[in-house]
């Protein structure tokens, strides 16, 4: 990325860096993650304070021409999106999704809009459930690795709502065997047209869980340990 690039993003995550600066992490729309040091930002006085939080959309300019940017203006491009409760716990989720699943620099345009879809969505709606389903799948598709919910992955045959199915990360939905955990096809089928039902609700939590852990590895997400307390 060249320097002096204005960018639209959101902070995603920062963490202290020297004595009054911070190293933070911004998920833009045109550039991806992007990792830049926010300088003087922890100083009593700091004008950019109430800037490097969470949910803020921003207008940003960075410089520099290593990974590691230094942060030249930012702005405020509109109201900050309120989150409380348990929203809050899903907008921290989301953001640490995007910390560990996509690489710095890799545009995901995409996903950058669902994810100012679902922060809407999340201030407003009760199903939050739904909404964090709705990002990963979109996550998932941007990188790659979300099955075809339409096809048995060996034979190419299509997913018959009749027929029972086993999954496998990378793989897809294959017919079922005597001892597999067995998948519907109707409850297939439903996630692909998004019907969402309780059955579908619970298996898209289960399927994004297993798609979701090669992507961000085996270290616990801490924001999910937000929901059990709550």
């Amino acid at each position: 990325m060249a320097m002096d690039t204005e960018l639209m993003g959101y902070v995603i995550h920062h963490r202290p860096y020297r004595e009054t600066s911070v190293i933070a992490d911004f998920f833009t729309r045109s550039e991806g993650r992007v990792s830049a040091v926010v300088r003087g930002v922890r100083k009593a006085k700091s004008d950019k304070k109430s800037l490097i939080q969470g949910f803020q959309p921003l207008c940003l300019m960075l410089m520099g021409k290593s990974e590691l940017k230094t942060l030249k203006h930012i702005e405020a491009k509109e109201n900050a999106f309120k989150l409380q409760g348990e929203a809050l716990y899903c907008g921290f989720y989301m953001n640490e999704l995007l910390t560990r699943a996509i690489p710095n620099g890799l545009a995901v345009e995409l996903v950058f809009d669902m994810y100012e879809q679902c922060l809407q969505s999340l201030t407003s709606l009760k199903d939050y459930d739904i909404v964090l389903r709705q990002f990963e799948f979109s996550l998932l598709e941007e990188l790659g690795v979300m099955p075809d919910f339409t096809v048995e992955a060996h034979s190419g045959a299509p997913i018959d709502p009749n027929s029972d199915y086993a999954f496998t990360p990378e793989v897809g939905f294959t017919l079922a065997q005597y001892s597999e955990f067995k998948i519907c096809g109707a409850h297939i089928l439903g996630l692909q047209q998004e019907a969402w039902s309780n059955d579908s609700r619970k298996l898209a939590k289960w399927l994004c869980r297993q798609m979701l852990l090669p992507v961000v590895g085996q270290k616990p997400l801490n924001s999910r340990a937000l929901f059990r307390r709550s």
